[in-house]
């Protein structure tokens, strides 16, 4: 294992906690050239593994504290908070999900990620452990994705639009349209993506690329654009 960031709990020792020895008839968690971090009850990182901070780019003092889901494509959020709550609430011991993590230049990338329950003994979850697959394993670069010119130009103007929360009116304004040209795009938006609404629409958008990250205001990236 790599040197950890705080001292106390160490992730060796998570191997011994009962959650851990559940765990045996499952593939273990830890491979070489995996990423291993702990993160409290409430998600926060409060340490890891040099891989971990290698991935993110970041130190100990810089990343520790932080939300884990501040790590991860805003798309993949509210799914992945419904997973970990699964586990906060002791419904289920671990789960293994793919995720879209964002590196330290912005760039989004795919990863498997597993997520092991500590209980120490109580029934009340101490800590979440998490192991991101091995970069030869599973990590992906999202950006490698086959990407296909599936909006239009002012469809485009539009998604942005409502990524940055502009209601319809002044949108119509912005792009010289009426307001029923910009509810006639915005429903072919819901049909091609496949959403009920505008909140839908973002999240689906980011989940999917279209809205590049860490972008403000939100920029559609122009490989998706006709």
């Amino acid at each position: 294992m790599s040197s950890l960031a705080t001292p106390t709990p160490t992730l060796e020792g998570l191997l011994t906690t009962p959650a851990a020895q559940h765990a045996e008839a499952h593939p273990p968690l830890h491979r070489p050239g995996s990423a291993t971090a702990c993160l409290d009850r409430g998600l926060v990182l409060r340490q890891a593994d040099e891989e971990f901070f290698r991935r993110f780019g970041g130190s100990a003092p810089r990343l520790v504290g932080r939300s884990f889901t501040d790590l991860v494509h805003p798309g993949c959020r509210e799914p992945l908070l419904r997973q970990f709550a699964g586990l906060t609430e002791g419904r289920r011991d671990r789960f293994g999900t793919e995720v879209i993590a964002v590196g330290p230049d912005g760039t989004p990338f795919r990863t498997d990620l597993t997520a092991l329950a500590v209980r120490g003994g109580t029934p009340d979850i101490s800590a979440v452990w998490l192991t991101l697959a091995a970069a030869g394993e599973a990590a992906q670069p999202a950006a490698a994705t086959p990407r296909k010119k599936i909006l239009s130009e002012i469809d485009a103007r539009i998604l942005e639009g409502i990524a940055a929360g502009v209601s319809t009116v002044p949108l119509a304004a912005r792009l010289y349209l009426s307001r029923q040209g910009v509810e006639y795009h915005v429903k072919s938006l819901f049909r091609q993506l496949r959403v009920p609404n505008r909140a839908a629409l973002v999240s689906r958008a980011y989940s999917m690329g279209l809205l590049k990250v860490g972008t403000w205001p939100p920029k559609v990236a122009q490989d998706f654009v006709k």
